[in-house]
């Protein structure tokens, strides 16, 4: 049975105090960490049955909520904002500071980063800016449209944090961004059927006041700003080649453009040499394979390939 605690750590910004949890396995050392980065507007309580899972396999997980997220971004009710400026370089340095807390809480095991969505570009960030210094990574639910979206998309979100700050909110932007995903399940039930075939998963996300806010431009403008960098040859030619890579999605996730961002990001990794690639594309899989209706599949996988590289 897993044991979950919280804490707490001063995030990479100097102003605010990220809040993580862990799930320990009911082991004294744990076979394997791993560490999840959640995607945008979610948080790590999201994640408690997949935790509690790999716990119960013996590996420790660990996360924590986002600047501008979940318990985090409760402190001060900003929600949906990383920072004035460099704020995807503060978020992939709080995801820096988690991994060397965990290591030194649990020293000697592999370490693993699974990341989701926006967690997925942090997570590749990571790859760039840190190589290895982790054991493995998993990519879920990630993408990578093309270079002139991505700056359209950061230079609109840039003109509007211009004139009205970064802190403001754009129905335009987020229409542009992440209300598109939904547009090829009409008609619609929900405004988030993208995200899982179960209904039940949407409508708990839509019931969560941790899920439901909108991006601010500033957040925008930092993410698509990371994008750029992660698909920058000098960014990719950093990775260690060596550290073992594992992406899975759905082949309807609108986010990897139904499996054909999914491939491009392979590609990526495969041109740089990356030495053990794998990648799954589940067959009517949306967004969030690990909350989709075949997710005992999806955590069987995923625990196979953890234990492949332990």
């Amino acid at each position: 049975m897993a044991t979950l605690r919280t804490f707490t750590f001063p995030s990479s910004d100097g102003r605010h105090t990220c809040h993580g949890s862990c799930w320990q396995p009911a082991r004294d050392l744990p076979r394997g960490v791993v560490q999840i980065v959640h995607g945008v507007a979610e948080h790590m309580g999201r994640y408690d049955w997949f935790a509690r899972f790999l716990a119960g396999h013996g590996y420790a997980v660990c996360g924590a909520d986002h600047l501008g997220h979940g318990r985090t971004g409760a402190e001060d009710g900003k929600f949906g904002y990383f920072g004035p400026r460099r704020g995807w370089e503060l978020v992939t340095r709080d995801v820096r500071r988690l991994r060397l807390m965990a290591g030194d809480r649990f020293p000697g095991v592999p370490y693993f980063l699974l990341g989701h969505s926006m967690g997925s570009f942090l997570t590749r960030t990571y790859l760039c800016r840190y190589p290895g210094t982790v054991d493995g990574a998993i990519l879920s639910g990630t993408g990578q449209e093309s270079a002139l979206l991505v700056g359209a998309g950061k230079a609109l979100a840039n003109l509007i944090a211009h004139i009205r700050g970064p802190e403001a909110v754009s129905p335009l932007v987020n229409e542009l961004s992440l209300g598109s995903y939904n547009k090829q399940f009409r008609p619609n039930r929900t405004g988030a059927d993208w995200i899982s075939r179960d209904e039940k998963v949407v409508d708990a996300y839509l019931r969560d006041p941790w899920c439901t806010f909108t991006p601010t431009v500033g957040m925008f403008r930092d993410m698509l700003g990371g994008l750029q960098y992660i698909a920058s040859p000098a960014a990719l030619a950093q990775m260690d080649p060596d550290t073992p890579v594992y992406l899975f999605s759905g082949d309807q996730d609108p986010v990897g453009g139904n499996g054909a961002g999914v491939r491009k990001v392979y590609g990526y990794f495969e041109k740089q040499g990356t030495r053990d690639l794998t990648m799954k594309l589940y067959p009517g899989g949306r967004h969030e394979m690990l909350n989709e209706l075949n997710r005992e599949e999806v955590y069987a996988d995923v625990l196979a390939w953890l234990d492949r590289h332990n």
